[in-house]
């Protein structure tokens, strides 16, 4: 199994195995593979996912969960949650925010789940008063650095529904500048300008 981090738009594996996805990084040269389990060893694969010149990194070791521990402590741990919204047509609902289409999501409040996290930052994004949860799809990971640390955001995704007619009102106040309703066969438009993990979103939901 492997554990995907985004660092940007680059993607770092953390893997017991080289499987046939990652396989192809393997042999790329803008790509790094590190096998030594070790602090050095975990500081310059750091290192190097922060260089233009690399676009992917592999870190393979026997035991997954010791590695993930041992790269998590190199981070502040911010949990969110967040989902594919459709509506009663199977439309699903994308948000414009700093010149990227976007899904919902926001971070874990003191004291909620990750599943009423994923309702209320929908509701508060985007205008909605009822939405369902239905079943999670996927956890995605990306990094970035702020006010000089360095911060690892573990989002969790579900299947969301707003049922009936229901008013749309983008969050001005998160810089959420649109909302629009895509039917599953006209996403092109959407797909070609968000994020990784957003494509990684959407394939868990069966759209990408």
């Amino acid at each position: 199994m492997h554990i995907k981090i985004y660092f940007n738009d680059k993607p770092l594996f953390l893997a017991d195995e080289i499987d046939s996805e990652l396989e192809p990084y393997v042999h790329h040269d803008d790509a790094v593979y590190i096998d030594e389990f070790s602090t050095p060893g975990v500081n310059s694969m750091l290192h190097e996912m922060r260089l233009a010149k690399v676009h992917a990194g592999i870190f393979r070791h026997d035991d997954i969960t010791a590695l993930k521990k041992a790269f998590w402590k190199k981070f502040t741990v911010i949990q969110a949650a967040g989902g594919i919204v459709t509506n009663d047509a199977g439309a699903l609902l994308f948000m414009y925010r700093r010149g990227k289409w976007d899904l919902p999501k926001g971070k874990l409040d003191k004291g909620e789940t990750l599943e009423q996290c994923a309702v209320r930052e929908t509701e508060e994004e985007t205008g909605l008063r009822k939405v369902e949860l239905h079943q999670p799809l996927i956890t995605t990971y990306h990094t970035y650095d702020e006010n000089g640390k360095h911060f690892l955001k573990e989002t969790h995704w579900f299947k969301l529904s707003a049922p009936g007619s229901q008013h749309l009102e983008p969050q001005l106040a998160e810089q959420i500048t649109a909302l629009e309703w895509a039917p599953p066969s006209s996403l092109d438009k959407y797909v070609k300008n968000t994020f990784p993990s957003i494509l990684d979103v959407l394939r868990a939901g069966g759209y990408a």
